[in-house]
């Protein structure tokens, strides 16, 4: 990934934050048959106590090939954080020179790594547990797997191939229009506040702290 100084994110917690709230990953390998392939797959994150790597999870079905081709296969899975438009109309430096163009705000993160299977019973539940608990957190009245019959999530769990993840690095891009003066980061913030959209409201804290790091 193209990394610019001033976009690179090293802060541990703000990369987990993302990881937690934009779990679906973009899965990228090398298929021997059929060269890259990209599958979506929601993925949980489990940094190492060293702080210096960790583990993401998460389960695909048996019928899916990735799982087979899982014995150290170099992957890359990619996350997507917020992202957003930014108008040249927002900065102040318009009126003052127009020397300005649009571009595109956004968080990302991606994470290199070797891909194992797991086909163990007891480990695929488990995930799947710890996946259903931090999901369903928010709901009104949770569901749980031990809400379903017993037998239907036994013919569940043969359905499903468990796959781990051990993360070798992360790279973490944060272009949040650090690059820009502080008139032009607060017009982008305005601008942001004008737009409808969960996304919106999100870049604009990215944008706020990019700010007060700045």
């Amino acid at each position: 990934m193209y990394q610019p100084t001033h976009f690179v994110q090293t802060d541990a917690q703000a990369i987990a934050a993302l990881l937690r709230a934009h779990p679906l990953a973009t899965l990228v390998h090398h298929d021997p048959q059929g060269g890259l392939v990209a599958d979506a797959i929601p993925m949980l994150w489990q940094p190492d106590a060293s702080g210096g790597g960790g583990t993401l999870t998460g389960h695909v079905a048996r019928a899916n090939p990735l799982w087979q081709q899982a014995d150290g296969t170099e992957v890359l899975a990619a996350f997507q954080g917020p992202q957003t438009y930014v108008s040249p109309g927002w900065y102040p430096s318009k009126a003052e020179h127009g020397k300005v163009v649009p571009t595109w705000n956004y968080a990302v993160v991606q994470a290199h790594g070797r891909l194992r299977a797991v086909q163990d019973a007891h480990w695929v539940r488990a995930l799947l547990e710890r996946l259903t608990a931090q999901h369903e957190a928010n709901q009104a009245r949770p569901w749980s797997v031990a809400d379903a019959p017993a037998d239907y999530i036994e013919a569940m769990l043969r359905a499903v191939v468990g796959i781990e993840i051990t993360v070798t690095r992360l790279d973490a891009k944060w272009k949040v229009s650090q690059n820009r003066s502080e008139a032009d980061r607060q017009g982008v913030m305005a601008g942001l506040a004008q737009q409808d959209g969960n996304e919106a409201a999100a870049m604009a804290v990215l944008v706020a702290q990019g700010t007060a790091r700045g």
